[in-house]
């Protein structure tokens, strides 16, 4: 892929969740070209090696692990393989997340008839093992990861986070109450980490997305015929930049995030990369 500009981040370890999709799979080659060995950590053990097989033939050095982030033995697993093969981590990107449908409401707001409707998805009969699901896939799924995997970072005195937040921490959308409250808490953890991590030489930091299309949210945003769905309208007419964003467009936070030189007393933020949409009043 074509950086915006490079860092050195050669004799790196880095240990990327959800670096099968979309946004982590780009974030993946990124922190390759830039010299680390990168291990691809994914629920599907195909779509991990996928990405990483397009490293390896870019030239960088990567290897795909399946993994689990919310059950401790899987992680304890897989850092105990990418030890052996690459050494210790120094690069923690958590990007596992994702919504649920039994975490989502069918309409954006409420209307009396919810009182008794006994079908359909409102407010009131929210299924609390969906909500469940969304919140520990996206916080737990931030957190178990960053206990196992930060260990060698605290031992040496050095080493990097990056959490993946949404635009949902900052602007919670309709119908995703889950979704939004379980990235806010992520946003909030990574302020809780970086301070309770800065002693030992560990910055952690979190970007947030916009409106980006990617294989979870596209059966929302886009018609069968590759049009825009009225969700997406109204989402564009609120971004004042008026588009998606591309996947590209986060190589930039991440690298300057990830560089020592140039973020080195930076810990604790949340950086936005939506377009404006959270300057937007809607006015």
């Amino acid at each position: 892929m074509s950086l915006p500009f490079k860092i050195d981040l050669s004799g790196k370890v880095a240990v990327v969740t959800g670096g099968g999709g979309i946004l982590c799979s780009g974030m993946s080659k990124a922190i390759a070209e830039c010299g680390a060995k990168v291990a691809i950590l994914d629920l599907r053990k195909e779509a991990a090696d996928k990405v990483a097989d397009e490293i390896k033939a870019a030239g960088g050095v990567a290897m795909g692990v399946a993994c689990n982030v919310l059950d401790r033995a899987s992680l304890e697993e897989a850092y105990a393989l990418i030890k052996k093969e690459f050494g210790p981590c120094d690069i923690l990107l958590n990007g596992a997340g994702g919504n649920n449908p039994k975490g989502t409401t069918d309409n954006e707001v409420m209307s009396k008839a919810d009182l008794t409707a006994t079908e359909g998805k409102n407010f009131y009969n929210l299924d609390p093992t969906g909500i469940q699901f969304v919140f520990n896939l996206n916080f737990l799924g931030s957190l178990l990861p960053t206990q196992v995997f930060t260990k060698d970072m605290a031992e040496k005195n050095h080493g990097c986070i990056i959490n993946i937040s949404s635009m949902n921490a900052f602007k919670p959308l309709t119908k995703i109450p889950a979704y939004s409250a379980a990235k806010a808490a992520v946003s909030n953890f990574t302020q809780w980490l970086a301070v309770h991590m800065a002693p030992v030489g560990i910055r952690v930091n979190a970007i947030a997305p916009g409106f980006f299309l990617t294989d979870q949210n596209r059966s929302l945003l886009t018609t069968p015929d590759g049009g825009l769905t009225p969700r997406s309208h109204k989402i564009l007419n609120h971004t004042p930049m008026n588009k998606f964003g591309e996947p590209k467009d986060l190589i930039g936070a991440l690298l300057w995030l990830l560089s020592d030189e140039a973020a080195g007393f930076v810990t604790g933020t949340v950086i936005p990369i939506d377009g404006g949409f959270s300057a937007y009043s809607g006015v």
